[in-house]
């Protein structure tokens, strides 16, 4: 099933879940030769902006880290369903596919679980540009899962691409969020629609790259 004038596919959340890993650090994305789809929350004026002209001005601030998310339900975990303050405007941004593996091959993790020297690793975070976090996952009621979803921290040279060089196109889903979050109210798991994600493959090179 699919949204009306929109390319995000859709699927009963319950029917997907049925298929998902339970455990371990998996990219769940929906994605196609072409692009994968990232999600952000914003203020409407940012919002707005992004999906009326197709790339990111206005007031987005280019001079500070941009969080990425893959995984739809993170996101809403993060909004509250885009309830919170600032973050009413959910947008579904279809990056360009090998722009995004240029992020998963560039990502630096935000906690030193490398082993490497504390202050050689203060220093190379602070310096890197594409800022690796896996985060618990999360079910549509909130609650933590064993899973663990990937979130990315882009800017300066890596947060350029979202002038539109790195987008093949950007959707305002808040709508959608509205809809599904009345099931979510109710307790309608049942009812509950989610865009299909899938676990995103990697090379052996991006898996050591991202500690998978």
């Amino acid at each position: 099933m699919t949204m009306e004038n929109s390319w995000l596919i859709t699927e009963l959340y319950r029917k997907q879940k049925a298929n998902w890993p339970e455990n371990g650090k998996h990219i769940m994305a929906q994605y196609t030769e072409e692009y994968v789809v990232v999600y952000q929350a914003y203020k409407p004026e940012i919002g707005k902006f992004a999906a009326g002209n197709q790339y990111f001005g206005g007031d987005f601030s280019y001079d500070r880290m941009s969080w990425i998310k893959p995984n739809f339900l993170w996101m809403m975990f993060r909004s509250g369903w885009g309830t919170k303050q600032g973050q009413e405007t959910t947008l579904a941004i279809f990056l360009k596919l090998d722009f995004f593996q240029l992020l998963l091959k560039s990502a630096f993790p935000s906690i030193n679980r490398v082993g490497m020297e504390k202050a050689l690793w203060k220093e190379k975070v602070a310096n890197t540009d594409v800022r690796l976090q896996w985060d618990p996952d999360h079910n549509p009621y909130g609650d933590k899962v064993e899973r663990r979803a990937i979130q990315l921290g882009l800017r300066k040279q890596f947060l350029e691409p979202f002038k539109g060089e790195g987008i093949v196109r950007i959707e305002d889903i808040s709508g959608f969020v509205t809809l599904q979050r009345r099931h979510i109210n109710n307790r309608e798991l049942d009812k509950l629609i989610t865009p299909l994600e899938t676990t995103f493959k990697v090379d052996e090179e991006t898996k050591l790259n991202l500690l998978m």
